[in-house]
């Protein structure tokens, strides 16, 4: 049976890392790099970092500081934000990324994928979506950190961008995000099932029972969290020890 993996996430705005609810009110969380090398030695699966304002701002990612990150762990470390070309890609990969995550500039060129699975491998490319429930009960997807509402369901261009290429579906839920009110359970589960590829989980981790529900309610193959992490109010080690005495797979 494939483990569970637990990935913590670091989004960065001005060299910092942050946290917000709702991708709103965000406020400082601490330096990336110490907390990457903290999450390394804790024994995170892997690790995320997203370049929440990149694409907003038209800007690339800040390599050097993905760079003095990846300099310092030794897990699989995927890099976002502002990611829309080949050349992109092969910068941070230079400079110690392991995989990279894609968002609004996949959804806006659809062959951006493709291009990337070509060049890369499909292993390499993570599609992000951020979604929102809206009154009609269906999950929609939204651009540019959560700013642009597009009508499409996160369900359509999940299934259109795996046949594209996509290694991996990075979820996150708007209306869960910084509640610590719970994973999304019911997209997570809809998704999961729907697609061959792993899911990874995230809005809303705020306890234990939170990831345990994830992984057996909504069979995602990883959780993300960051505030949870950022501020000591679950350890990555008690939570794996927590998982494993609920008989979830997961790497010790």
């Amino acid at each position: 049976m494939l483990t569970k993996r637990i990935i913590p996430c670091l989004d960065i705005k001005d060299g910092r890392t942050v946290k917000g609810i709702n991708f709103e009110n965000i406020r400082d969380a601490g330096d990336p790099v110490e907390l990457a090398k903290l999450y390394s030695l804790q024994g995170a699966d892997e690790l995320v970092f997203l370049d929440i304002t990149a694409t907003v701002e038209k800007r690339k990612t800040m390599v050097e500081l993905v760079k003095r990150i990846a300099f310092h762990i030794n897990i699989p470390f995927t890099v976002g934000g502002g990611i829309s070309s080949v050349d992109d890609v092969a910068v941070l990969l230079q400079h110690g990324a392991d995989k990279i995550a894609v968002n609004t500039a996949a959804f806006k060129d659809r062959a951006l994928i493709r291009e990337l699975g070509n060049a890369f491998g499909s292993q390499c490319v993570v599609l992000a979506i951020d979604t929102k429930k809206e009154a009609d009960g269906e999950w929609y997807v939204y651009l540019n950190g959560g700013r642009t509402r597009t009508g499409t369901r996160a369900t359509d261009w999940a299934k259109q961008a795996v046949d594209e290429g996509a290694g991996e579906i990075l979820l996150t839920s708007m209306n869960n995000d910084g509640t610590k009110n719970g994973f999304a359970l019911d997209i997570t589960a809809t998704l999961s099932g729907a697609l061959p590829v792993p899911v990874i989980a995230s809005g809303g981790a705020g306890t234990l029972l939170h990831f345990k529900e994830v992984f057996q309610t909504a069979n995602a193959d990883a959780a993300l969290a960051a505030g949870i992490f950022h501020f000591r109010e679950i350890e990555i080690p008690v939570l794996k020890q927590y998982l494993s005495q609920q008989k979830i797979p997961v790497r010790s």
